[in-house]
């Protein structure tokens, strides 16, 4: 019997682990042997030492690590640290990393690299280690294995989660070719749905707020998708649902089930990737573009269902021009997320195989983003990153959403410009948010067409309405004799006493306080009232 550690390194804390505890009951369900098995999570953000001293108390025989781009970059040195404190235990690396890049790993500590589905080999690995069998470097999963899914959630699972982020996966493969994936061309196994619905209702039950479905494209198969998204509208449960879905995919029947959604119960994360056809078909990516437009423009018309959308610069033929149409045309969907992502050459996807012949340069190191191409300088992806800054922590937060509409309808200056702008000018590394605020005053109150007192008005909204218990930023208060009358309406309205920080009085004269025990499910930002039905800004 050996005494084993499967660790896992999330890119967070609120993040948790869903590969070493499936592996884990996998070796419990097959393992022919009885093995001692523990588990050790960490995150990116702990020092080595401490990870280190965590599994090393623990003297294990054989140490398997999970790898994945964000957890990558520390491997080597985490692995060099193991080794001199346990110079006589078995390191197996698996995951996307490792079995894509099985000679690095085996230069860099890894004594044996598992490729494919863990749960079935490294119970059978272990069996084969403890029998003193000889074992090829590299071990592979059998063709074909079960479409029954095995159930991870166990009471120690559930007693570690901790509130934190969940994962659940109830397929696997994609039908697609997307030539930056690693999961392009995998056939998909379905796992069966009464299987499915039972660890899903488990989860629903469990003190996680956020389940994440890992299925590539969830509704490849749309009876299917239907029956789940009917199965988690209808449970009893505070949880969040996200999943990953092809927005060309819904039809209206799907449309009209979600309508009945409570509001904040599913999430979906849309990956557009690109508006430019040429970049599209470059990377063999499919997709009815009009269509995932209409059917964005129409999840989000729901106003019950958080609409998360992403674009990845730096594929083939896009050029900054190219990219910005992308970018404008994205914006204008007003989904509550968008994100500005930058191609990543992984290991084992097509694009990275093809990098030479198309000219594409990346970083040698994890996560292997793009540095240009022939068609977008280092330059240009420098641009990006300063659109990318402001986008991330304005928009993408739910914050400063009123004063962006209202600068961008003010100057007709186009969203890519002007996130590009507020970037260049104020780039966020941290800033707190008060000084930040001041800091896109400063920047839009010179933009032509912007009205000070208006744009004022408009960041007074912004900020009762994303902020609890901060009082409004000294530049911005407007001390109106009629404040308290604004506070007598506040009261009477929310029948409780209201405080000083959730109300005030607008240059346009107009009183507003927040609710700041309602906030919204999908958006997070706190109801904000206007006295007297005076909706005027």
């Amino acid at each position: 019997m050996y005494n084993v550690v499967l660790l896992a390194i999330n890119a967070k804390y609120v993040h948790s682990a869903l590969s070493v505890w499936v592996i884990a009951e996998g070796v419990a369900k097959y393992a022919r042997l009885p093995h001692e098995l523990s588990i050790v999570e960490a995150t990116i953000n702990q020092p080595l030492f401490e990870i280190v001293d965590d599994v090393a108390e623990l003297n294990p025989d054989v140490i398997g690590i999970s790898s994945y781009i964000w957890s990558a970059g520390k491997l080597p040195e985490l692995l060099k640290q193991l080794r001199e404190r346990l110079p006589e235990a078995v390191f197996v690396l698996g995951g996307p990393e490792a079995s894509n890049n099985v000679s690095f790993w085996l230069e860099h500590g890894a004594n044996y690299v598992l490729q494919g589905e863990g749960e079935y080999n490294f119970p059978q690995f272990l069996d084969a280690l403890a029998e003193g069998q000889i074992i090829d470097l590299v071990i592979k999963a059998n063709e074909s294995q079960s479409c029954e899914p095995i159930d991870p959630y166990s009471d120690a699972y559930l007693d570690a989660l901790n509130g934190r982020l969940s994962y659940i996966e109830t397929s696997r493969g994609c039908p697609f070719q997307c030539s930056f994936c690693l999961s392009a061309g995998c056939d998909v196994r379905f796992f069966p749905l009464d299987a499915v619905k039972r660890l899903i209702r488990k989860l629903s039950r469990s003190n996680t707020k956020t389940v994440k479905f890992v299925d590539r494209t969830f509704n490849c198969n749309a009876d299917r998708a239907y029956e789940l998204f009917e199965y988690v509208i209808g449970l009893d449960t505070p949880c969040r649902f996200h999943f990953e879905v092809a927005a060309d995919l819904f039809n209206e029947r799907m449309l009209s089930l979600l309508e009945a959604a409570p509001p904040g119960r599913i999430q979906f994360e849309i990956g557009l990737q690109s508006f430019f056809e040429p970049a599209l078909k470059a990377s063999s990516r499919k997709m009815d573009i009009e269509k995932a437009e209409r059917n964005i423009r129409s999840l989000i018309k729901l106003q019950n269902v958080h609409i998360h959308i992403d674009l990845i610069a730096g594929l083939p033929y896009e050029t900054l021009p190219d990219f910005i149409n992308s970018f404008d045309r994205a914006y204008s969907l007003n989904a509550h997320n968008l994100q500005l992502g930058f191609l990543k050459l992984l290991h084992g996807s097509v694009l990275r195989e093809q990098a030479e012949v198309l000219g594409l340069q990346y970083s040698p190191e994890p996560p292997y983003e793009i540095i240009c191409n022939p068609w977008l300088s280092s330059n240009d992806i420098k641009t990006l990153k300063q659109a990318e800054n402001a986008l991330q922590h304005t928009r993408n937060k739910q914050r400063f959403v009123s004063t962006l509409d209202y600068v961008l309808e003010a100057t007709g200056e186009r969203p890519f410009n002007l996130m590009r702008s507020l970037g260049d000018f104020a780039p966020n590394h941290g800033t707190q948010l008060e000084n930040y605020i001041k800091q896109i005053y400063d920047f839009c109150a010179k933009l032509p067409g912007v009205e000070k007192n208006t744009l004022q008005n408009h960041m007074i909204y912004d900020w009762l309405s994303m902020v609890k218990g901060k009082n409004t930023p000294a530049f911005l208060k407007n001390d109106d004799p009629h404040r308290e009358q604004v506070a007598e309406e506040a009261e009477k309205q929310l029948r409780r006493k209201i405080r000083r920080e959730e109300y005030a009085v607008l240059h346009s004269g107009v009183g507003i306080f927040v609710d700041s025990n309602d906030n919204d499910p999908v958006t997070g930002l706190y109801k904000v009232h206007f006295c007297n039905d005076r909706r005027m800004i």
